[in-house]
């Protein structure tokens, strides 16, 4: 039971961190570094668009970080999401599977290649797609055909990619999910929109799978403002994207010459600028944000509330801090209890699967989702 000066020894507690006694945000930019500099700098250059030299360090900052071989900056993370989907050979009336608790974009990203979303459960310890829940998924439903392809007997779609999400910037158990894709001859694509800065046994997020998928929106741990990237160690899959989010022109003096349907997808220079100079600061930033998540740790440890601490074998970047509470009721009431207050905690995404388009969308048990989600309050996490 929790004690009845808990909210408000929780308001306090928050105000103290950030020095503030006003509005407090769930996760706003810091701005220490080079980004007014570098900004200029575009703006000097008349290079602001997406042709420009931030642009490719940027893109080199970011495979030098991840450990990839290859980086392309996208203009948001649900871009690189889309591209990487296609890249991986989803079509119209494939399935991907994935799973219901994330932003989205995850599944928006999926109908805009016209495929299906499928649903399995994620697990406690990592607020993502669940192995076990994954497998069984497969040996109920699944089967690999003469073309070599993973059909669903149930629903008569090929199965083409696996799609698992390292939520709040928690890695996912993303080397057991990996065999279990090779077993069954499925793309796995990583949406670690949320997790730059995250590993799971020492490798980045992102690299596990073909395609690794970053997102560096206003709110996340360094912001390009908008912005997004694909990583991969595969040249051809580099280039093949780099191509589509650049409306797949050919190289030409003048002439405006397209040899397949593209996308206006790429990083403006300009916001590549800031990107530059906010890689100069994540380490630092992550570092502080750790010191962050203890502080919530010791704090939530001395009074039983549960927080959310990074799964075995993990490094995480804390995007955003959580807490567990007992019931929805005591969910509800913290939310309402700090936002009057200005403490501006947020919900754990609504599930995908109670949203209006995506209902009738192939699922299995989902109650670990549907448990957490009904108990789950994220908590201010800028850098301190």
């Amino acid at each position: 039971m929790i004690a009845s000066s808990f909210f408000s020894d929780f308001v306090k507690f928050v105000q103290n961190i950030y020095s503030n006694n006003g509005t407090i945000p769930l996760h706003a930019p810091v701005f220490e570094g080079n980004e007014r500099a570098y900004i200029l700098d575009t703006l000097e250059t008349t290079y602001v668009s997406s042709i420009g030299e931030y642009v490719n360090d940027f893109e080199n900052r970011i495979s030098e970080f991840t450990g990839a071989r290859f980086c392309v900056a996208t203009n948001s993370g649900t871009a690189a999401l889309h591209v990487a989907l296609l890249l991986s050979g989803v079509q119209s009336e494939d399935e991907v599977i994935t799973q219901p608790l994330t932003f989205v974009a995850t599944c928006n990203a999926i109908r805009y290649c016209d495929a299906h979303p499928v649903f399995v459960d994620v697990e406690a310890s990592t607020l993502g797609l669940s192995p076990v829940s994954l497998e069984q998924f497969l040996v109920e439903n699944a089967e690999i055909r003469d073309d070599g392809l993973c059909w669903n007997r149930q629903s008569g779609r090929i199965i083409r990619a696996c799609l698992p999400v390292h939520n709040l910037g928690h890695p996912v158990r993303i080397d057991e999910i990996s065999k279990i894709c090779k077993q069954y001859n499925i793309e796995l694509v990583e949406d670690s929109a949320e997790s730059m800065g995250s590993t799971y046994r020492g490798i980045h997020t992102g690299r596990t799978g073909n395609i690794g998928v970053l997102s560096f929106n206003g709110n996340k741990v360094i912001t390009t403002g908008g912005g997004g990237a694909l990583i991969t160690d595969d040249e051809i899959i580099a280039d093949k994207a780099r191509h589509q989010t650049t409306t797949s022109k050919l190289p030409h003096p003048w002439l405006f010459l397209h040899d397949e349907v593209g996308y206006n997808y790429r990083l403006p220079n300009l916001n590549a600028a800031l990107g530059c100079a906010q890689m100069e600061k994540l380490d630092e930033y992550l570092t502080r944000k750790r010191v962050l998540s203890e502080k919530y740790r010791v704090w939530c440890g001395e009074r039983d509330i549960e927080f959310i601490k990074e799964p075995v074998n993990a490094i995480s970047n804390y995007w955003l801090n959580a807490l567990l509470f007992s019931d929805q009721v005591q969910r509800d009431s913290f939310l309402k209890y700090t936002n009057d207050r200005g403490i501006l905690t947020r919900p754990m995404w609504t599930p995908m699967h109670t949203l209006p388009m995506y209902r009738k969308c192939l699922t299995c048990d989902l109650s670990t989702a549907e448990n957490i989600e009904r108990r789950l309050v994220n908590v201010p996490s800028s850098v301190i």
